[in-house]
């Protein structure tokens, strides 16, 4: 099997809470760098993956970022300089591939990054730590947990990304359906589904199963009250990763196996291409996508039946499953002071609302609650038990978003579930080996 950096092709989802609208895994490899620079003497030079907008623009996720950047600007006297990747001039280099380049030479003061990203520049001793900040007093333990590498805070966001299942409730009406708690019951659901002639129940991408794997793995060790302990002995080498991730890729192969997921499809598709005109359409039944998705018009936010969005199955019941990115100041800023200055706006309890009560998101401060959209409720309600498994924890010596996508998208390819727990032991191997 081939490991390597995941390549992604849209807009980063989890920086979806920035940039809705392109909301996939990745920016399109075709990369073109523009740069405003509104003449201040006082800049920040900021790498994202979104240009300058008028506050009113249609983009409201995208405008609530720039609110929040704009009410900084104005308190500091600075001006924010974008670097903007976009998808204009066509070279073969990701996003994240960039980003790694610009902080590696210190182009630039602030970033916006991934969470694969965050972790190996965090590792690389190249983030500043950003736990002096006034803002960190109120941010949520979740955030400060993923962000964290070798005890400094070297990222936080401005939303709490959460994933689920986006659910048709009328079809599960129609067939007498309870809305499933466990591997097995979603199996079953996916049963009935397809013997009343609907032939692929689950709706799939080539870059989101990895959030039924993540669900299953972690379920226990994030909410069974041992989760340093567990995590002590990953990283040590006394657990296997493989060990965690293996019922969760003998689910799949199932779902596969079954038919329950169109595997050669998934492989192709990108986010939302692939299973949004069947789910809106009412063909497919469940899919799987982000909070934000479900605020807007553009992806899940305006269907004609009952949504609910609900937490992946898993032993523990409905499981929500929460990568994190972040806002992120390079070790040699040139405009240091400023950077961290300007985080500490637009990062504050104020700012937060703004984007938060725009974009009806789960704030990273504690004391920032918006009401979500019905549809939202089953996975708030769970978050807000403090029930969910995290998609990415810079604890953990094995990267975990990044690499099991790629490992899950072999497994679509038709590579088996042996050779995909071997890939994760390699893993594991080569980061006890550094």
């Amino acid at each position: 099997m081939k490991s390597g950096k995941r390549a992604y092709t849209k807009a980063a989802v989890c920086l979806a809470g920035i940039v809705t609208c392109l909301a996939a895994c990745g920016l399109d490899p075709n990369v073109n760098l523009a740069s405003t620079n509104e003449g201040e003497d006082r800049i920040v030079n900021f790498y994202s993956p979104m240009e300058k907008t008028d506050p009113d623009a249609e983009n409201v996720a995208r405008s609530a970022a720039d609110k929040t950047i704009r009410m900084a600007e104005e308190a500091l006297g600075v001006t924010v300089n974008y670097i903007t990747y976009t998808a204009e001039s066509y070279q073969d280099k990701s996003y994240d591939d960039v980003a790694l380049d610009r902080v590696r030479n210190d182009m630039d003061d602030l970033y916006l990054l991934n969470p694969d990203t965050i972790r190996t520049l965090g590792e690389e001793g190249r983030l500043k730590d950003l736990s002096g900040l006034e803002c960190v007093k109120n941010l949520r333990d979740v955030v400060k947990t993923a962000n964290t590498i070798d005890g400094k805070l070297v990222a936080i966001p401005q939303e709490v990304v959460a994933y689920g299942l986006f659910v048709n409730k009328d079809m599960f009406d129609r067939y007498e359906l309870e809305l499933p708690e466990t591997p097995e019951e979603f199996l079953e659901c996916c049963r009935v589904f397809q013997e009343n002639g609907i032939e692929t129940p689950v709706g799939a991408n080539r870059w989101w199963l990895e959030t039924f794997v993540l669900a299953q793995a972690y379920a226990d060790l994030y909410n069974g009250g041992n989760t340093e302990a567990e995590i002590r002995a990953l990283n040590s080498g006394e657990k296997k990763y493989s060990d965690y991730m293996r019922p969760g890729f003998e689910f799949l192969q199932e779902m596969i196996d079954r038919g329950y997921v169109d595997a050669a499809k998934a492989y192709v598709s990108e986010a939302m291409e692939g299973e949004r005109e069947d789910f809106l359409a009412q063909k497919t039944p469940i899919v799987m996508a982000y909070w934000g998705a479900a605020n807007t018009d553009t992806a899940y936010g305006n269907t004609d039946f009952e949504m609910l969005v609900v937490g992946f199955p898993s032993s523990r019941g409905q499981m929500p499953v929460m990568p994190m990115t972040g806002y992120a100041v390079g070790i040699n800023a040139e405009h240091e002071e400023d950077a961290m200055r300007l985080l500490d706006v637009i990062l504050s309890d104020e700012a937060f609302r703004i984007y938060a009560e725009t974009n009806r998101v789960i704030s990273p401060s504690v004391n920032v609650e918006v009401d979500c959209v019905p549809a939202l409720k089953p996975l708030k309600d769970r978050i807000e038990e403090n029930v969910y498994v995290l998609g990415s924890n810079a604890g953990m010596e094995v990267e975990q978003w990044g690499n099991t996508c790629l490992i899950v998208r072999e497994l679509l390819n038709g590579t088996t579930v042996e050779e995909c727990m071997a890939e994760f032991d390699r893993l594991q191997e080569e980061a006890l080996s550094k």
